[in-house]
């Protein structure tokens, strides 16, 4: 009777540890590809295009941002982070980046502008009006 006991417990044991195994190594690499993917893909976005623009397709602050290069006639390479499966992972880079998480998130031949209220001050300034002339 105890070693029925005794293989049970061990046959418990050995599936508790091939099941936290499995979830380990099978859960952690496609975080880690998911993370990277979307890092890599915001990377390109900023320094493949002359103007970089992280919005949400219903939010006012974006479509006034919007407005304003529009009426620069700058047109933006626009990711709308709602529209994309990956928004929310591509949000969280932009945090890590620029330690906010608040959109628009806009850059300009690979500088950090900021958001619709920095991008105001910046042609406001003349900033943007000189960072375009760089490209």
């Amino acid at each position: 009777m105890r070693s029925f006991q005794l293989r049970g417990v061990v046959v418990v044991v050995v599936v508790v540890v091939a099941v936290v195994g499995l979830l380990l190594l099978g859960h952690i690499p496609k975080e880690v590809k998911a993370s990277n993917s979307a890092s890599a893909f915001v990377q390109n976005a900023i320094y493949s295009n002359k103007i970089a623009f992280f919005s949400k397709s219903y939010c006012p602050y974006c479509l006034r941002a919007k407005g304003i290069l529009s009426e620069l006639h700058e047109q933006p390479f626009v990711v709308e982070l709602d529209l994309r499966d990956d928004g929310a992972e591509i949000q969280d880079v932009l945090l890590d980046l620029v330690g906010r998480h608040t959109v628009p998130q806009i850059f300009v031949n690979g500088k950090h502008i900021g958001g619709s209220d920095d991008l105001k001050a910046a042609v406001q300034s003349g900033q943007l009006q000189k960072l375009l002339s760089t490209s």
